[in-house]
């Protein structure tokens, strides 16, 4: 008997999901806040995972209670995150082997993150080259994850259809976009809790997963719809 058929491409969320940048993301924030004489807690870290930047800058802006921008304070912890990344990442436990297995079957990859096209090039040259067919940066979308807007981009440029294809996320703010979109979704969690939801199939872990048990897991994906969230 044939197995599901093959996605018609890989949507790959970026940092806590391919890549465990989270702990630099939340280093830089405590840094920042600490500056100003403010307090960040790992709650606080939590809140922004998979957000976009501006409204972690936003939300820091708050907590500082000073004058800098929303903008400034991205501009800010983009500097401490690149300096951070350039030295080298660790990849998410089986997020290499699966990506390396995805491209020896031929499925296109893209990348959907929010973090910032400065950010993500430093990361994307530690890659095999040409590792994604297309890459979706937080700067360079209108409305940031949880709205579609993101991985609708990524399966325009690669040509193919939302509802065939499998996100990879690691938070509800990321698996809500993948799923407003239409696509399967996968979640891995890393950092913080993700609640079962019909929009998406959770598994603990991608050590051993290789594309034929991607797309097993996330044939296992029922309820899902395209949302209509409102960007901020």
């Amino acid at each position: 008997m044939m197995g599901p058929a093959l996605p018609d491409a890989i949507l790959w969320d970026l940092d806590g999901t391919l890549v465990d940048t989270e702990p630099q993301w939340m280093a830089a924030e405590s840094r920042l806040v600490e500056r100003f004489g403010a307090s960040w807690t790992l709650e606080d870290g939590a809140a922004l995972v998979g957000r976009d930047l501006l409204t972690s800058g936003r939300y820091l802006r708050d907590r500082i209670g000073r004058a800098l921008t929303p903008e400034a304070i991205v501009e800010e912890l983009l500097d401490d995150m690149v300096v951070a990344v350039t030295s080298g990442v660790d990849f998410r436990p089986g997020a290499q082997q699966l990506l390396d297995d995805v491209r020896a079957r031929g499925v296109p990859c893209g990348l959907v993150t929010m973090s910032w096209r400065r950010l993500v090039e430093p990361i994307l040259a530690q890659l095999p080259a040409a590792s994604f067919e297309a890459v979706i940066t937080g700067d360079e979308v209108i409305r940031g994850k949880p709205h579609p807007e993101a991985y609708l981009d990524a399966a325009s440029q690669l040509g193919v259809r939302p509802e065939q294809s499998i996100a990879i996320e690691d938070s509800v703010a990321g698996a809500t976009s993948a799923q407003a979109a239409g696509c399967r979704v996968v979640v891995v969690p890393n950092r913080v809790s993700v609640p079962p939801d019909p929009g998406w199939v959770i598994v603990s872990t991608l050590v051993g997963v290789d594309l034929s048990g991607l797309v097993a897991a996330a044939t296992g994906t029922a309820g899902r719809c395209t949302a209509n969230i409102r960007g901020r």
